[in-house]
């Protein structure tokens, strides 16, 4: 497989060292740094694309990522980059894995990557990330009458650099406290790094505007707490996950890195599961 990342952060370090350790070798690992972070990403992940063979390129632009002609590309990025690097990708035919889910509560996001995808005769894969149950939320949808509630509870540093800051003194908490109420939509939107399991669940069910979320700030939270409910003419079923946070980013629960690493082995691999 030829492989392609867009970032070189945490999450990209973390990836690659879970792919070496499953034994996944590479014909080419393509990286699409910022423009003149370059050196800096290649220094980040040497140690880790080592040894996945195929050896390590490193872009500032993602012309020349495409120019690589991978098999995959992986955005491990930002919101932005989804808009700038993705879409470019799709356009060019690579297949692509989506882990900035809310960058799809922007409808016209939403519907360009669709467009690029089509065009391109690319598919634009959802990694479910942190939250489970992904397969029979959207099977549920299937069968109408969908009700969908999302709860997600973190540790208050977590929710530090975020909106949370200016309605709770999250350094004082002592208590849980809810600080939002609202759609899927407006968490995605206001809370970029903490609810792409709420633009998750309502890709997969009921939309953004029907999911509605609620997020605590908990002191007493063991890690990335993931609650949703759903009713439908199918089923009901309630899920609840305790992700631990990620060691480099609170904000982050590490099983996202390894439910992307499912994903590309799934891709890589004769069987999928």
């Amino acid at each position: 497989m030829r492989l392609a990342l867009i970032g070189y952060g945490n999450i990209a370090t973390s990836l690659l060292g879970i792919l070496a350790e499953q034994g996944l070798v590479l014909d080419r690992l393509d990286i699409l740094a910022r423009p003149g972070a370059e050196d800096r990403a290649k220094d980040k992940l040497s140690a880790s694309a080592s040894t996945l063979g195929g050896g390590l390129h490193v872009h500032g632009s993602v012309e020349a990522l495409i120019d690589g002609k991978p098999d995959l590309v992986v955005e491990v990025a930002t919101h932005d980059a989804v808009r700038e690097n993705l879409l470019q990708c799709l356009e060019a035919g690579i297949d692509g894995v989506l882990v900035s889910v809310g960058a799809l509560a922007d409808g016209e996001t939403e519907a360009a990557l669709h467009d690029a995808a089509k065009t391109g005769g690319a598919q634009l894969r959802i990694v479910p990330g942190a939250v489970g149950g992904i397969d029979m939320l959207a099977a549920a949808r299937l069968s109408g009458g969908l009700e969908v509630t999302y709860i997600s509870r973190k540790p208050p540093r977590a929710w530090q650099g975020t909106p949370a800051e200016q309605k709770l003194n999250l350094a004082a908490l002592e208590t849980a406290e809810v600080f939002y109420e609202g759609s899927a939509r407006e968490a995605a939107r206001d809370y970029p790094k903490n609810a792409n399991v709420a633009a998750t669940i309502a890709l997969a069910g009921a939309g953004f505007e029907a999911t509605r979320v609620k997020m605590i700030a908990d002191p007493q939270a063991p890690g990335n707490i993931h609650e949703y409910t759903v009713r439908s003419n199918a089923l009901d079923f309630s899920i609840r996950l305790e992700g631990k946070p990620s060691p480099d980013n609170p904000k982050t629960s590490l099983s996202t890195v390894y439910s992307v690493a499912r994903e590309i082995l799934n891709a890589a691999g004769p069987v999928a599961i």
